[in-house]
């Protein structure tokens, strides 16, 4: 059965509290300078009188500081964060390099406290004030995105204006993650404020000896899906994701900067970290020597669920190529694609490459037309389309027009930028609150890749399965691999109680249960962690050698990613320079 809430214990010792008391009787009396950092969206206003109460109801005198009051003026913040040529773009912005204390012309240097007394310090950058504790106050981003989506959400530095997510997913999430990163390895405790009558803490040594383990054994973390005008129903129907959305389009698997882990026994007694935090933490162990050197902290691919079944069409886009990515928008890395259709079927279809007799002038005029007057054009004029066929993996470099079409379920294995969807077409469709969808249609021209076209679509990037490896009952297949392309995707097909064996080999892997009941995954260590159907997991590059044992009365197949033992090089697009 799919699980929504995967969970993971407690390192022995690690200390885990509930509620507003049991987390304020984790404080000093005083004298003591607390900080307690964290993003925007936390309540900070309803921290500070929580923790206050609780600390005076025990005799402690608390002075708090609300350091968003000291942010420098607006106007200033904007100046010092995006560039001109990033002001006149409506949909992205170059990803922020600043540090959090550029939002500061001068901290403020409180009275140090004296006696019982506390110097509560909060909001986002408390951790650059001299403190005695040091605590993180979270909330997964999923929060931030809805809160700004829904109008109740500022903006870091911005408190007056209304939150833009734009300047939430370029500027706001790189500088506080950036700033949260670094205080990860001298934290005293984590707090969760999801649930904000009841703050789950976790204290810091507890934490990094929980993650330590993680990031050497398998690791699954709390899937989420999001709505959008195109999504299905199928994690709703096939899942049990809330009925109560309205589609559940974007799952959520595993996007490494919004992936969360969550530690404990019971639901009632749990905190979300974020996945990244392994990553940052212990770089070797998770992601193997080789690919760390490559990309550093950053979890470099992702598994995802494009949900089309009862939905729309996905807007015909492509996504940037590597100089572009790296001059234009700030990653290290470019945003290249694979297609796995969970659900398919000859009878729906996936818009994949130019076609062969493509005019690209006529294409870019009725591109324009679309977007400025509402004309409607057919993409299959230039766009070629595929029976999308179940069990079927279509590669998608960067700059290759694409899109799923309605009546499918897609797990994208892509690499980790998830932002830049350069829309071409969207079927002059509307938003959720009928505006018409964003069109960054000049950016996606500006990356088309033009020469894959035709017969060097399907030649290419409709690649037949090969076979690595095989034995009694069990297969190991290459589906998918391309020079440019910086992973490759591969599949094990078990019979009905098979096992195979594996080998991470210094580099992670990440797999997903894509036909079958599922399977039991054995380490060398002796751990075991059953996987079912839909589920995906990571396992870090420590673990090594590891065995795969089919469950349940039909034969199970499982999608695997990693990273190609290619040099850098070939990291780059086709067409780039």
């Amino acid at each position: 059965m799919y699980r929504l809430d995967p969970r993971h214990p407690p390192a022995p010792g690690a200390v885990l509290a509930t509620g507003w008391q049991a987390v304020a009787a984790r404080l000093p009396t005083g004298p003591a300078t607390v900080a307690v950092d964290g993003p925007p969206t936390a309540a900070w206003d309803d921290l500070a009188a929580r923790l206050t109460g609780e600390l005076t109801a025990r005799g402690t005198t608390v002075r708090a500081l609300d350091l968003r009051a000291h942010h420098t003026p607006p106007s200033e913040v904007l100046r010092r964060t995006e560039s001109a040529a990033d002001t006149r773009d409506p949909y992205y912005a170059k990803l922020a390099e600043n540090p959090l204390h550029d939002l500061f012309d001068e901290l403020p240097r409180p009275r140090p406290p004296q006696g019982r007394e506390v110097l509560l310090v909060h909001g986002p950058g408390a951790a650059l004030l001299p403190h005695d504790v040091l605590w993180y106050a979270d909330l997964p981003k999923r929060h931030a995105e809805a809160a700004v989506a829904a109008g109740r959400g500022r903006n870091l530095g911005l408190p007056g204006d209304p939150g833009s997510l734009r300047r939430l997913f370029y500027v706001d999430w790189p500088m506080l993650d950036r700033h949260r990163d670094s205080l990860a390895p001298r934290l005293d405790a984590w707090l969760d404020l999801q649930h904000p009558g009841r703050p789950t803490y976790i204290d810091g040594t507890g934490l990094r000896a929980t993650l330590e383990g993680l990031a050497r054994r398998p690791v699954r973390t709390r899937p989420y899906f999001n709505s959008t005008p195109w999504g299905g129903h199928w994690a709703q129907d096939r899942l049990g994701f809330d009925p109560t959305t309205r589609n559940t389009a974007l799952g959520y698997e595993l996007i490494a900067p919004e992936a969360g882990v969550l530690i404990g026994t019971h639901p009632g007694q749990q905190a979300e970290v974020p996945f990244q935090l392994l990553c940052v933490l212990h770089p070797e162990a998770m992601l193997g020597p080789p690919v760390a050197a490559r990309f550093g902290t950053s979890f470099p691919i992702r598994f995802d669920y494009l949900d089309t079944l009862g939905g729309g069409n996905l807007s015909v886009h492509c996504h940037p190529k590597a100089r572009y990515m790296k001059e234009r928008f700030g990653w290290s890395y470019t945003q290249h694609e694979t297609y796995y259709m969970t659900v398919g079927s000859p009878d729906t279809r996936v818009f994949l490459g130019l076609r062969e007799d493509v005019d690209l002038d006529l294409f870019r005029k009725e591109i324009e037309e679309a977007a400025h007057d509402g004309v409607p054009m057919d993409p299959e004029d230039h766009v070629m389309t595929f029976p999308a066929e179940q069990g079927r993996l279509f590669m998608i470099p960067a700059g290759t027009p694409h899109a799923s079409g309605a009546g499918n379920v897609v797990l994208e294995i892509s690499a980790t930028p998830y932002l830049y969807s350069l829309r071409f077409y969207d079927w002059l469709r509307p938003d959720a609150d009928g505006r018409p969808r964003p069109l960054p249609y000049e950016h996606g021209l500006a990356n088309l890749e033009t020469e894959r076209r035709g017969d060097a679509v399907a030649q290419d990037l409709v690649q037949e399965p090969r076979t690595l490896r095989e034995g009694r009952g069990r297969r190991e297949e290459l589906l998918g691999a391309l020079d440019e392309m910086f992973y490759e995707v591969r599949r094990h097909a078990l019979d009905v109680g098979a096992e195979t064996d594996d080998d991470t080999a210094g580099r992670f892997h990440v797999l997903n249960v894509v036909e079958g009941e599922g399977v039991m995954l054995h380490t060398e260590a002796g751990e075991r962690h059953t996987l079912f159907r839909s589920e995906t997991l990571t396992v870090p590059a420590a673990v090594g050698r590891y065995r795969l044992a089919a469950v349940g009365e039909s034969p199970v197949k499982v999608v695997k990613a990693l990273v190609r033992e290619e040099p850098d090089s070939r990291t780059g697009s086709r067409g780039d320079p």
